[in-house]
Order: structure tokens, then C-alpha cells, then sequence
């Protein structure tokens, strides 16, 4: 097979995989809600299911040097698919239960995950394909899955069940693996005669990230991004939505027009992905995307106008995560990826569940519009930090290949 159709097949199995994690995101917590009517106990679920995810980011970089990127791919995938069939298969066992097969499914799907990222850079290589428009496609078809999947999963639990639905989320793993294992075959890399240890090992990843200027930069917005992106979908627009409109119609709405730009906005940037300017766009991506869609809120009470701000904000964000991807395979040296890549996406992610408990808590303290008036001041300040701090954007316009570290 050609590089260039091996690299077409990770981005399906890639894509399959993402399908498949967001329908299990929909299909659990319906399984434990039908089983326990309880909604606790639905909220409980979801963060053993993240938390493991987050965790596993990080510790699987060392694996996953040791084992290699399409080994460590295809064996998390293939144990995620018998972790995801436990749970369909044993849904009578208890709750106990259910939340140790849930959290061993997100541990493994975190380590097949970034696996997944450290076979773009070699394929892409590999097959010539310039890797800002690698990331900028992925970013696409990831928007794209992530609209198909959680209609599809809840058709599907309609027209079945939730163990059932689950069963068709075991077969997407397995598939994943095998295509992973079948055609995707990047160079060989090189290997190091020195074995770290673990923990060093990992520390050096830490170290790195916490050193360089850009990653830094970059990663602070965008853990500050989705600490607020997640207060905003969990709890401030539902309530906003209720309090101002009185209608759940206008929660879809809204959560609709942020998804549609953000789905626009990726198709945009990988058409154009290769002629503007990475920093600027990241920094101005993140300017647009987080603070104006809160602000809107807290300042107005017109549908058609927080649409419309929503929308913006979902086009500005379309573009920060291909940009900020592309910084981490063209600038972090090969042999440190696996665990760069593993911290900086653990880092991001953990800004998901923050965001939903923070914005509970802002609200109980001082209110809703308050709290998104503070919300967004605050997001403002630290948009605004990149576009200031202009001094590590000349390393990311002017990239260059990673330098192998020693």
C-alpha cells in the first residue's frame, strides 16, 4: 500500500475511533440512567469514563516509546473493543462494576489515542503531504464526528437499546485496530539504545513543555478555552437558555449554531490552511472563539444575536487545535512526542470537567449573568496573552523540522 493510502486509512480508523468514543459518551450514561434512574450516578459515570482518559494520556507516552506508536495503536484498540463489549455483555453486574469496566475503557482509550497522533507525523511524511493540512483535515473530520455521532448514537439506542449500541461501539474499536494493523506501516523509527526510566521518563516530557515559550503559550489558551467552552455547553447556556427564553428550543439552537461554525470554520481552514499565518490565526482563533460567545450572554437577551456570536465564536475556534497540532509535530523533537503529546492533550482535556464544576460553583456564589460577565472578562484577558506575547509566534510561522534530541 502506498503511503498516501496508509495515510488515508489512519484518518479512517481515526475517525471510526472518534465515532465510537462519543457514542459511548451518549450510550453509558443512558445505560446507567435506564438501570439506576439515577442522574447522579449518570454524572459519576461520565467523569470515571474522563478521568482515566486524562491519566492515561499522560503515563502511556513512556509505553508507548517502548512499544511503538501502530503497536501500542492496534493492542489499546483492540482491548478497548473487549472493554467495551464487557460492558454491553454485563450490564446486571452492578454499578460497581460498570464503573471499573468504564474506567479501564477510558484508560485505554486515551492510550489509543495518542498513539493514534504519533502515526500522523511519519505517514505524513511518509506520503509528502504537508502536516498543517494533515491537522487541519483532522480537525474537520473530527468537528464532523463529533455532529454524526451523538444524534447517531441516540437513533440507535431508540431503535435498539443501550447494551446494544454499545455492541456496535465494540465493533468500531476492533475495526479501528485491524485497519491500524493492516495498512498502516510508517517508516521504521529509530531506536535508542538508552532506556530511560519510567517516572524520568515522564518528567522529561513535563519539562519540556513547561520550558518552551510557544507550547506554553499555546497551551495555557487552550486549557483556558475549554475550561470556559465546557462551563458554557454544561451549565451556563442551559441555564441562560431557561432563565431568558423559557424554551428548550433555544438551548439546541445555540449549542447548534456553535457547532455548525465550528464544522464551517474547519472546512475553511484546511482549504487555506497553508496560507496564513499559524500564530496570528491561533492567537486571533482564540481571541474570537472563547470570550464574545460569554459576554453575549451576559449582556444580552436576544436569541438571534447570542446565535450569532455563537456561530463566530465556533468559526475562531475551528482553528486553534490544527495549529496548535501542527506545533507539536513540527516542533517537538521525535523521540520526546509520545510524552509531549500526551501532557499537553491530558492538560487540555482536564480543562473540560474544571470548566463544568466552576461554572456551578461562579453560579451559586454570584449568579448567572455575573458569572458569565466575569467568565468572559477573564477569558478576554487570556486571549489576549498570545497575541501579546508575539515573541514565540516567529518559531511557529517560520517552522522548521524538529530537531532530534540527544
Amino acid at each position: 500500500m502506498t503511503p498516501r493510502r496508509g495515510l488515508v486509512v489512519l484518518f479512517t480508523a481515526d475517525v471510526l475511533s472518534a465515532v465510537g468514543s462519543r457514542i459511548s459518551m451518549v450510550a453509558i450514561p443512558w445505560l446507567v440512567l435506564v438501570t439506576t434512574g439515577s442522574a447522579a450516578k449518570m454524572g459519576v459515570v461520565a467523569a470515571v469514563e474522563m478521568i482515566p482518559y486524562i491519566v492515561a494520556s499522560i503515563m502511556a507516552g513512556p509505553v508507548i516509546d517502548n512499544l511503538g506508536a501502530r503497536r501500542t495503536s492496534v493492542l489499546a484498540n483492540l482491548a478497548s473493543a473487549v472493554a467495551v463489549a464487557a460492558i454491553a455483555a454485563t450490564t446486571g453486574l452492578g454499578f460497581a462494576a460498570l464503573l471499573v469496566l468504564v474506567a479501564i475503557a477510558g484508560g485505554l482509550r486515551g492510550a489509543a489515542d495518542r498513539a493514534k497522533d504519533l502515526l500522523v507525523r511519519p505517514m505524513a511524511e511518509a506520503a509528502e503531504v504537508e502536516l498543517i493540512r494533515i491537522t487541519s483535515l483532522h480537525e474537520a473530520f473530527a468537528r464532523g464526528a463529533t455532529l454524526l455521532a451523538a444524534p447517531l448514537a441516540g437513533l440507535l439506542i431508540y431503535w435498539t437499546d443501550a447494551a446494544s449500541v454499545l455492541w456496535i461501539d465494540a465493533v468500531t474499536f476492533l475495526v479501528c485496530g485491524l485497519l491500524v494493523a493492516g495498512f498502516v506501516n510508517p517508516p521504521a523509527a529509530p531506536v535508542s539504545a538508552v532506556r530511560e526510566k519510567y517516572f524520568r521518563s515522564l518528567r522529561v516530557g513535563f519539562a519540556f513543555v513547561r520550558g518552551d515559550a510557544l507550547l506554553a503559550t499555546m497551551l495555557i489558551t487552550t486549557f483556558t478555552l475549554n475550561v470556559f467552552s465546557s462551563a458554557s455547553t454544561a451549565v451556563f447556556i442551559p441555564l441562560w437558555v431557561k432563565e431568558q427564553l423559557g424554551t428548550a428550543a433555544g438551548l439546541g439552537l445555540t449549542l447548534g449554531a456553535f457547532s455548525a461554525g465550528a464544522l464551517l470554520g474547519s472546512i475553511g481552514f484546511a482549504v487555506l490552511a497553508t496560507r496564513l499565518p499559524r500564530y496570528l490565526t491561533f492567537a486571533l482563533g482564540a481571541l474570537i472563539g472563547g470570550s464574545p460567545r460569554l459576554l453575549v450572554l451576559g449582556l444580552s437577551d436576544d436569541l438571534l444575536l447570542v446565535m450569532a456570536v455563537t456561530f463566530l465564536s465556533g468559526i475562531g475556534m475551528a482553528a486553534i487545535n490544527p495549529v496548535f497540532g501542527a506545533a507539536l509535530y513540527e516542533h517537538v523533537p521525535k523521540d520526546l512526542q509520545a510524552r509531549v503529546i500526551g501532557v499537553v492533550a491530558a492538560t487540555s482535556f482536564a480543562g473540560l470537567p474544571l470548566g463544568a464544576l466552576l461554572a456551578g460553583e461562579l453560579v451559586s456564589w454570584f449568579g448567572l449573568i455575573p458569572s458569565l460577565v466575569l467568565s468572559g472578562i477573564v477569558c478576554l484577558i487570556v486571549s489576549v496573552f498570545p497575541l501579546v506575547r508575539r515573541g514565540p509566534g516567529r518559531v511557529l510561522d517560520a517552522p522548521t523540522t524538529a530537531v532530534e534530541a540527544t
